[in-house]
């Protein structure tokens, strides 16, 4: 059995496999320009993060129905489960789909069919949260939460995605104040590609309580000082920074410093079907390759927990963070 743990940094796009998207393309009348699932999973190799996304959009025209969203979502949970997620807080992209004739309701609800009843399928507990594409326009994105509004007691939180560099997040600061009066939770992708001015960015003009990925603080050690002080979660994703050319080999990844420094770190899978891992293959592949002890494993997993927007269950999150303190490691699949 693998080590309980939160999945916070999941884009369900990004679980979308060569042969569910096969299948979807079969069942929807879409052309892909593949010949087949084999060379599909070729044309996962990217130079940098706009080459990955390039595909990732791409890949989307599968993406039609209700039934493709719920499909995609119940592909995610199986799989997560079997790697030991017991709670997942997944993120979706709505102007992706927009753009291509999908209405809202079409991708929420679908996706909702799918975690409406993943406690019981599953055994996992999930939240949504609502991204923002960064290389958007800001007037793009007010439109999608006005767009969103109808479907707010599903939607937990909103993010901010897609391509980092040249998108600093003040471009996005109405819209934050306008999720926040709202009352929904914000995150927002800094400091993958973009520089640790960006993160600082993201704390005081959007109010984020979460950096997705995050990386780069360590080169602001005031930065990092205030992120320990806040206790500010970081939802790393540590096999998607080596596909995406973020660092160079995993034995070169920070989290270990990250770890000593005080950080509240968290190990995710970012778009698993395409960076080669979903969450618990990310916790293998980070302690293969640095070398992390049991009781790191357990205190990234514990993380995992502290930093999901679980507070309107705490009994639910006090239950996983016992069933991580009870856990037994085993094998090698510990």
């Amino acid at each position: 059995m693998p080590l309980p743990k939160a999945e916070l940094h999941l884009h369900i796009e990004g679980t979308l496999e060569p042969e569910l998207a096969f299948m979807l393309a079969a069942r929807n009348g879409v052309e892909l320009p593949w010949a087949d699932t084999e060379a599909l999973r070729k044309a996962y190799q990217f130079e940098d993060l706009q080459s990955f996304l390039n595909l990732y959009y791409e890949l989307m025209a599968v993406l039609r129905t209700e039934q493709d969203f719920d499909d995609l979502a119940d592909a995610y949970l199986s799989r997560a489960a079997a790697q030991g997620v017991r709670h997942a807080e997944i993120f979706f992209d709505p102007q992706a789909h927009l753009a291509r004739g999908v209405s809202m309701g079409t991708v929420v609800e679908g996706l909702w069919q799918a975690l409406g009843r993943s406690v019981e399928s599953h055994g996992i507990s999930t939240r949504l949260i609502m991204c923002f594409l960064r290389d958007q326009s800001a007037e793009s994105a007010m439109a999608t939460l006005e767009a969103a509004e109808p479907y707010l007691d599903r939607i937990t939180g909103v993010g901010l995605d897609s391509a980092e560099v040249g998108h600093p997040p003040v471009k996005f600061r109405e819209v934050y104040e306008a999720a926040a009066a709202l009352g929904l939770r914000r995150v927002a992708h800094a400091g993958e590609e973009g520089p640790p001015e960006y993160i600082t960015e993201a704390l005081d003009v959007l109010g984020v309580e979460r950096v997705d990925h995050g990386l780069r603080c360590m080169e602001d050690p005031e930065l990092v000082a205030r992120l320990v002080r806040e206790r500010v979660p970081l939802t790393l994703c540590p096999l998607s920074n080596v596909r995406l050319r973020a660092v160079d080999t995993l034995t070169e990844h920070p989290l270990p410093a990250m770890i000593d420094a005080g950080l509240l770190c968290t190990v995710n899978s970012d778009d698993p079907a395409y960076f080669g891992g979903y969450v618990a293959d990310n916790y293998h592949a980070v302690r293969d390759a640095l070398g992390l002890s049991r009781e790191r494993m357990r205190e990234l997993a514990r993380n995992s927990f502290l930093a999901s927007f679980l507070d309107d269950d705490e009994e639910l999150r006090a239950r996983y963070l016992a069933e991580v303190d009870a856990y037994e490691f085993g094998g090698p699949h510990g």
